[in-house]
């Protein structure tokens, strides 16, 4: 089975650019498009999972306001987790 790579990533763009507010669009967004291209295959199928958690959690997650969230690829929890959001 040949995996599209090109779908795959624009399948995660899109999810990552429709969140549902603003806040998460942007923020889950920028994180997505500054790595999709420096991860793997695997990755990158976490990383699609990894937009499937609830906005909530992941907010709550990124602003160290909840320390365990329900994923298992710290890989990309760490990302994530250290990623910084340029504002200007």
């Amino acid at each position: 089975m040949n995996i599209n790579i090109d779908n795959l990533k624009k399948r995660i763009l899109y999810r990552s650019q429709y969140r549902g507010t603003r806040e998460m669009d942007n923020l889950l967004n920028s994180f997505v498009l500054k790595y999709i291209n420096e991860i793997d295959v695997s990755k990158l199928h976490s990383l699609e999972k990894f937009l499937d958690l609830d906005d909530e959690k992941l907010y709550k997650f990124y602003n160290n306001t909840e320390i365990d969230i329900n994923f298992n690829d710290e890989y990309i929890l760490n990302l994530f987790k250290n990623f910084r959001l340029n504002t200007k």
